[in-house]
């Protein structure tokens, strides 16, 4: 954190203008576009060895409607003791969200007799309480109304407090939106991007082929999808990130209205916001504004980058020991790039980091960001929902006032930014990577044997490399300062056409001629000189060819 003995910075000031900008800028109130129910008639399945699954069960009794399973070795069986329906053996798998959980035992989860076990709803439950070390789910974020304490007798009495209050209806929010036409998972069974799959701390985003399905009642929020997305398919539905930066400008500007100077912005969400307000409390600068998000993790390089265009002079993005570590993974990765991205221009690669909030408040240490305004002016654009195009208007801004900007710079390899590179000699222009390229950034000639590329539209999904019969592309990770040069297509590979022996009309390239005569040498049909001549024709001339030596041949044999 900046030294708090800089003459240049008016500390009285900066406290003032802080406490002016909390107090007169407040969030809009958003309202969810959509939600997401749930149902639950208080139907609990405790999963664990016999005295700690009764003790659980005797906490619940009245509240809820229990059964026990007690894992074990051989086939599950039935026995309901004292009262308490129970069922001893086998190992059973739990899959499912609040008030829909079903149980399944047996190879490849087919359920055994779930009727016959569980009753006439067979192995459907409402809660579940699984007891063992090892649960059945473990995802960095447990779905609502699935409760693992692992032994851990807090995370226990925390759940044995909370189960009562699970019955009735319930609402949350659908936290995201996914438009497929732009997303880059996949084209025609060839794998691509799979960020948001890595980043979900949910595990409810999973492949469907060339596409990704998110399962709304598993989504809690965490965004960090949204972060990772680098095509913007996936996108923050609650909070909208354009009605988020509109708050963020409103407060900056708040803030220099007042006098004060170098405002750094830190990210907190639920996790964090009572151990940074703690922090805040014990003396860190009052250059630092709290701004309050659902998860930090739905932030990412289009949000961090504009807030810096606004005019921060640094973001902090407060995490804590309860953020799960999909989504920290996630950020640290973009901020890698963003440090890149940064450094690239001459602006500090700190601006932009990760800080974890956890230890005594009064410990006085803070991130170590910048101190004093980035920018001379900032910037006014309205950030928009479209993900590319708010990153272009926060970098060219960023790179117009850059102290000391670079033309090209190199990227880490899981940038969404980069290049494409084709091997001349091996590339026959089929253009099955423009085929296959899910974001335009590859495209023919318009009739011209060429292949041409726009690097703004590249992800580095790596879709198009995989498509390439020939091995003759591969990807590199970097970022073109210059808007023009980024945005305007080039010529990656051209060649003269071939123009068809009969007619003369222009079909094919002399490559994709001879990969043709090479892969067919040896086929049956093409062993005469008349046949292997058709390969230089263009459709047409072909097929007339073919039909003049059948008639030939018929005429021929009378």
């Amino acid at each position: 954190m900046p030294s708090t003995d800089s003459g240049s910075i008016d500390r009285e000031t900066n406290r003032r203008a802080r406490q002016a900008a909390l107090e007169n800028v407040v969030p809009g109130d958003a309202e969810p576009t959509s939600l997401v129910s749930y149902v639950s008639h208080g139907r609990l399945l405790v999963i664990g060895e016999e005295t700690a699954g009764r003790d659980a069960i005797a906490r619940l009794q009245g509240h809820l409607d229990p059964w026990l399973w007690i894992p074990g070795p051989g086939d599950p069986v039935r026995r309901d003791r004292d009262r308490q329906r129970r069922v001893e053996g086998g190992s059973p798998a739990v899959t499912g969200n609040l008030g829909q959980f079903t149980v399944t035992v047996g190879e490849g989860g087919i359920a055994a007799g779930p009727d016959r076990l569980l009753g006439e709803r067979g192995g459907r439950f409402d809660l579940v309480l699984d007891l063992r070390s090892a649960p059945s789910l473990s995802a960095p974020i447990l779905p609502v109304g699935y409760y693992a304490p692992r032994s851990d007798p807090a995370a226990l009495d925390a759940a044995l407090d909370e189960l009562p209050e699970m019955t009735g209806e319930f609402e949350k929010p659908k936290f995201f939106n996914y438009d497929a036409s732009i997303c880059a998972h996949g084209r025609s069974g060839i794998p691509g991007c799979t960020r948001c799959i890595d980043a979900c701390p949910t595990q409810a985003i999973v492949s469907a082929g060339e596409e990704v399905t998110v399962n709304p009642y598993l989504c809690q929020g965490g965004g960090s999808c949204v972060a990772a997305c680098p095509t913007g398919a996936m996108t923050y539905a609650f909070p909208k990130v354009t009605d988020l930066m509109a708050h963020v400008r409103r407060l900056l500007d708040a803030y220099s209205e007042a006098g004060g100077k170098g405002p750094v912005l830190i990210f907190v969400d639920e996790n964090s916001a009572e151990r940074v307000q703690a922090r805040l409390d014990a003396g860190l600068p009052p250059e630092v504004i709290p701004v309050q998000v659902e998860e930090i993790g739905s932030l990412g390089l289009d949000a961090w980058l504009s807030c810096l265009a606004y005019g921060a002079a640094g973001v902090v993005l407060a995490s804590s020991a309860e953020t799960p570590a999909p989504v920290t993974e996630a950020l640290d990765a973009q901020l890698e790039v963003a440090g890149a991205l940064l450094a690239g221009m001459g602006y500090p690669a700190n601006a932009v980091q990760r800080w974890s909030a956890d230890g005594a408040a009064d410990a006085g240490e803070g991130p170590e960001v910048h101190e004093g305004p980035l920018l001379n002016k900032a910037a006014r654009f309205t950030v928009p929902d479209e993900k590319r195009t708010a990153l272009r208007l926060a970098i060219n801004h960023l790179h117009a006032q850059a102290p000391a900007p670079r033309k090209i710079i190199d990227l880490p390899s899981h940038a969404p930014f980069g290049e494409v590179r084709v091997d001349g000699k091996a590339c026959t222009l089929c253009m099955s990577c423009v085929g296959q390229c899910p974001t335009a950034a590859l495209s023919d000639g318009a009739g011209l044997p060429q292949l041409n590329f726009t690097e703004w539209n590249c992800v580095q999904c790596g879709i198009c490399a995989r498509a390439c019969p020939e091995d003759a592309i591969e990807l590199r990770a970097r970022f073109v300062f210059d808007s023009d040069a980024r945005q305007t297509r080039r010529v990656l590979h051209e060649e003269q056409p071939f123009f068809c022996v009969s007619c003369g009309k222009p079909f094919a390239t002399q490559s994709v001629l001879d990969v043709m005569k090479r892969k067919l040498e040896t086929h049956w049909m093409f062993q005469t000189e008349e046949a292997r001549r058709r390969l230089e024709m263009c459709d047409t001339c072909r097929v007339k060819d073919m039909a003049r030596a059948e008639f030939s041949k018929g005429r021929d044999s009378h």
